[in-house]
């Protein structure tokens, strides 16, 4: 059965969707099988691997039109699917106001699909809606990427009162899986101290790895190929080649040691 990991902020540009593409497709090469769903209705995560939404998206799922695995589909990267999503999934926030348990859609959908990935991630959108919720009530835990900026703990108590109400409320499974520090200029001070601030905060719920800021990162979404696709060699790649062990170790999953890109 797979894991499920929502990957949240509220605050957008945080490296979010970044970091839901890289690291689940350097999962995937490392031989988990995948599943990443594109909750967002910018679609990012779907351009960002090459991918189009047509007919079929994760809107209609949430709107019991159809299954999971009608959306689902292979990418062209070792071992990843993705479940597509474009603009119109934002119309799912108004039309499910009225709806009987409507927190649950989304968990409903990917229990028909779990057995057949290791892992799911859900990349959220930079809101607290419906939506969000929907993500919470569906995973087992909670990954927030955190970018090194001034005001980078900005709106994270709003976070984790949802969080936490979920918790109590919709999904008593629910756990943070880690905080990821973003977007980091080592050459500056203020980086430094707002890593320093965040690990004081959340402690030992932060991720050993430190994603940097890097032109590459932001240039690969472009040609629709994860990081290590787009440049192997690069600094961000190895930011999440290394993440993806980190949390492949906390699930306690073997990482073959010759793995290489």
């Amino acid at each position: 059965m797979a894991k499920t990991i929502a990957i949240i902020n509220q605050k957008g540009g945080v490296g979010k969707t970044t970091t839901a593409v890289n690291l689940s497709a350097i999962m995937a090469d490392m031989g988990q099988r995948v599943l990443i769903i594109d909750l967002d209705p910018q679609g990012n995560t779907t351009s960002g691997l090459g991918m189009a939404v047509e007919d079929k998206s994760v809107y209609e799922v949430l709107m019991g039109r159809i299954q999971m695995k009608d959306v689902v589909e292979k990418t062209d990267f070792k071992n990843l699917s993705i479940a597509g999503s474009d603009i119109r999934l934002a119309g799912a926030e108004l039309e499910l106001v009225n709806v009987d348990k409507r927190e649950f859609r989304l968990k409903t959908a990917i229990a028909a699909v779990a057995k057949d990935f290791d892992f799911i991630l859900i990349d959220c959108p930079p809101s607290l809606s419906l939506l969000t919720v929907n993500a919470l009530t569906a995973a087992d835990g909670v990954m927030i990427p955190i970018q090194c900026e001034y005001y980078a703990l900005e709106g994270v108590a709003s976070l984790m009162q949802t969080v936490q109400r979920v918790k109590k409320t919709l999904n008593p499974r629910l756990e943070i899986e880690g905080v990821l520090l973003t977007m980091l200029d080592g050459r500056t001070n203020l980086g430094l101290q707002v890593v320093a601030e965040v690990k004081k905060h959340f402690k030992k719920q932060v991720y050993g790895t430190v994603i940097p800021r890097t032109v590459r990162l932001g240039e690969a979404p472009s040609h629709g190929e994860p990081i290590h696709i787009y440049d192997k060699r690069s600094t961000g790649t190895a930011a999440y080649a290394a993440l993806a062990r980190e949390v492949l170790e906390r699930n306690k999953v073997k990482v073959d040691k010759n793995w290489k890109l």
